[in-house]
């Protein structure tokens, strides 16, 4: 044979970890085990039984993006994806569009835009600050935008855009369609679609979800579909025209080969939600991020974001200068079997507070890792002091 077997296959039971790895970063994040089990599943993409998983799939995103319209769907690709899909179908050639950016992901939808062919203004926010409704309203006042982007919290760098309504509530009032990521921040944190005027909702599988990686949710609002019915460009994109998606989401047709066993996931992972509800979860994930941020404080460690504009499903630490932050991560997976995230270039850490992470278990184990590995680096660190803390506001649940 020209191509022979390769010699060094390894059987991935040699690769992966003997203890399973904690996942405390900025996703993917543990998931619960109906939501694994349902992910073992493989069943007919076209038959009956995924027929009644699409609809209580759409029921239960409804009540969780706070919408009554009738357009949701899932997107069979990251969390990106989706944002693709939002921009492909709301932004034709030539359109003005004004993005907020104050990070990776904010800078990503501008991107996109761009190259559908879109032209895109730009506002940037100072660094560590949300965006303000009041410098949105100045950039709008030129006029001609037809659509406004924005996240909800931006992932990369902790961010809170906490005066997003008002944000969204302006572009609507200047003829936009808001677009909003909230990737980190559906169900650990209040996103009411319909009330805030949003047009599309983003967001991803593996985090606030409690799902896995790879597949999607969005939603458009009755007036972004109205837009997407009429619009005459072509699009661009052929999986991720909504046009055609709205076929299998919808009207029950073929569109391509769903992902099937990851919406059998996000099935159980909604489920869990509705289950525990939404005011119920919001509290769980305000308090739980209160309490680690306030532990970690209480070791003596800096967080990143001044607290009005910071974000509570991701949280940002800064690290002293003399400590590597990746060597941080290092010594927390390999010493504690603790993953938290580092952040595009920066010498920072970023830990999660999204779904599953959320628990009082998890938190003391992902607060003592950290501890324990600042120390082997010679940070100066009162771990007994953070614990403390931390075990205080847990205990006063505010």
């Amino acid at each position: 044979m020209k191509f022979p077997v390769p010699p060094s296959v390894i059987p991935l039971d040699n690769i992966l970890p003997d203890e399973p790895l904690l996942m405390m970063g900025a996703g993917p994040v543990p998931i619960p085990h109906k939501v694994a089990s349902a992910n073992s599943v493989v069943i007919n993409h076209l038959g009956d039984t995924m027929n009644k998983v699409i609809d209580q799939v759409k029921i239960m995103a409804r009540y969780v993006f706070q919408t009554s319209s009738s357009h949701v769907m899932g997107v069979s690709g990251p969390a990106s994806a989706a944002m693709e899909m939002a921009i492909a179908n709301l932004v034709q050639p030539g359109a003005r569009v004004l993005s907020v950016c104050n990070g990776v992901f904010s800078r990503r939808l501008a991107e996109m835009v761009g190259r559908v062919g879109g032209e895109v203004v730009r506002l940037e926010v100072p660094e560590k600050e949300c965006a303000r409704a009041d410098a949105v309203a100045e950039m709008l006042k030129d006029g001609g935008f037809q659509v406004l982007t924005l996240v909800q919290g931006e992932t990369s760098n902790t961010v809170w855009n906490r005066e997003l309504v008002e944000i969204c509530r302006l572009g609507k009032s200047h003829g936009c369609l808001n677009v909003v990521d909230a990737v980190c921040t559906l169900s650990t944190m209040p996103m009411e679609m319909d009330d805030w005027l949003v047009d599309a909702v983003i967001t991803g599988g593996q985090k606030g979800l409690s799902s896995i990686p790879g597949v999607s949710l969005i939603a458009f609002s009755n007036d972004a579909w109205s837009f997407i019915e009429k619009r005459n460009a072509p699009m661009v994109h052929w999986c991720l025209d909504a046009r055609l998606a709205d076929q299998f989401w919808d009207k029950k047709a073929y569109h391509y080969t769903a992902p099937v066993s990851g919406i059998l996931a996000l099935h159980e992972a909604l489920r869990l939600i509705c289950d525990e509800t939404l005011p119920i979860r919001f509290r769980r994930h305000a308090v739980c991020s209160a309490a680690l941020q306030g532990g970690i404080e209480a070791m003596g460690l800096k967080l990143l974001i001044p607290p009005e504009a910071r974000l509570n499903s991701v949280i940002g630490i800064t690290v002293p200068e003399e400590i590597d932050a990746n060597q941080i991560r290092h010594l927390m997976s390999e010493l504690h079997k603790v993953e938290i995230s580092g952040a595009f270039g920066l010498n920072i850490l970023r830990i999660g507070q999204m779904g599953e992470q959320s628990r009082t278990h998890n938190l003391f184990r992902t607060l003592h890792a950290l501890g324990s590995a600042m120390r082997l680096e010679g940070g100066k660190i009162n771990l007994p002091a953070g614990m403390a803390e931390m075990e205080r506001i847990l205990a006063s649940g505010v």
